[in-house]
């Protein structure tokens, strides 16, 4: 179906980003593996759930603390603030240190 496919194309999305910059993840299947369904549910924060339903992946954690979902990582994108959407360090030189510097001069 058309859901699948696009959670797909995020998953995709969200890994090949990862990837280009160098930030290690681990890719954790729910269709395949039911504790991981599981403990996706229940770390994904109360208001961050949809009203009805489970919430769908891709799911973003570091380690057990929540970072967000798909589109939480996508304005994280648009903004230049990735790594502290997913709790990490911004590495010198990359686009979102530079923004950084820049908002601490301000």
């Amino acid at each position: 179906g058309t859901v699948k496919l696009l959670i797909k194309k995020q998953q995709q999305d969200v890994m090949g980003f990862l990837a280009a910059n160098k930030i290690e993840y681990e890719e954790c299947d729910i269709a395949a593996n039911e504790a991981n369904r599981k403990w996706m549910r229940e770390n994904v924060p109360e208001e961050s759930r949809p009203a009805t339903g489970n919430p769908l992946p891709p799911q973003i954690f570091n380690e057990e603390k929540y970072c967000g979902n798909y589109e939480a990582f996508f304005d994280a994108r648009e903004d230049n603030a990735v790594y502290a959407f997913l709790g990490l360090t911004a590495p010198p030189g990359s686009k979102e240190a530079e923004a950084q510097a820049k908002k601490a001069q301000q």
